[in-house]
């Protein structure tokens, strides 16, 4: 399996997913700049966090417009897997990727700290290393993850089992409390209907070495790879 990592002006935390494929997981990666307007070769993009075209306007919505980015819609419609991390999630909500928007954090504050997710379902590429309601560690930092939908798109998130991740307590409860900045359900991360493209506002990549403070992250690549390996991605 071959990764492509897009790089936003603005992309901060595209050498690391590079260094997270390349030195954790073995794999092939390289970097795509958002102006080329052809992918070939690659079997699985990252959109990675950062403050693209410094997140003016509204978080994602000049990157929406890269040319890279009807290449990257055009991948995804092909079955190719995508996975927006933070920025990278807003951008795929702007593009229309996936359903909803993202608001201002309810503190209206900048978010960064460690938080415990439940693994929502096990039944996509990106989380089919984990077991359904499992508890994972991944850190966040952002401003605006606050994760908003109509009632009747949450609805079709909960039937068609498309959210992969929410915020929990260490004991997987999906509290207020537990909840980093206001998000609809708890939401940290969905999945599109095809079930192809993820978007998640924590960090897997800087939770991908134990060194680092955790390995939980770098299980949602290596799901990614398997997921390839055995055909199903």
């Amino acid at each position: 399996m071959r990764f492509g990592v897009v790089v936003f002006p603005g992309s901060n935390c595209d050498a690391d997913c590079y260094y997270v494929i390349d030195q954790v997981l073995k794999a092939p990666v390289e970097f795509i700049w958002h102006k080329e307007t052809e992918i070939k070769g690659f079997d699985g993009l990252i959109l990675p966090g950062g403050f693209s075209y410094g997140d003016y306007l509204r978080t994602g919505a000049i990157a929406r417009f890269s040319p890279i980015m009807q290449s990257v819609s055009d991948f995804a419609d092909r079955g190719g897997l995508v996975i927006g991390i933070c920025n990278g999630f807003q951008i795929l909500l702007e593009a229309g990727l996936l359903p909803g928007a993202m608001l201002r954090n309810n503190s209206l504050r900048f978010s960064c700290l460690p938080v415990n997710l439940k693994v929502k379902t096990d039944q996509s590429a990106f989380t089919g290393g984990f077991e359904a309601d499992e508890v994972i560690a991944l850190p966040i930092a952002h401003g605006e993850g606050n994760y908003y939908c109509d009632d009747v798109t949450y609805q079709e998130l909960l039937d068609f089992d498309q959210i992969a991740f929410t915020y929990c307590n260490k004991d997987g409860l999906e509290t207020p409390g537990a909840n980093p900045n206001g998000s609809r359900g708890n939401v940290a991360g969905i999945l599109n209907r095809e079930r192809n493209v993820l978007g998640m506002m924590p960090h897997p990549e800087r939770f991908s070495e134990g060194i680092l403070g955790g390995e939980d992250g770098a299980r949602i690549f290596a799901s990614m790879l398997k997921s390839f390996k055995e055909g199903l991605g």
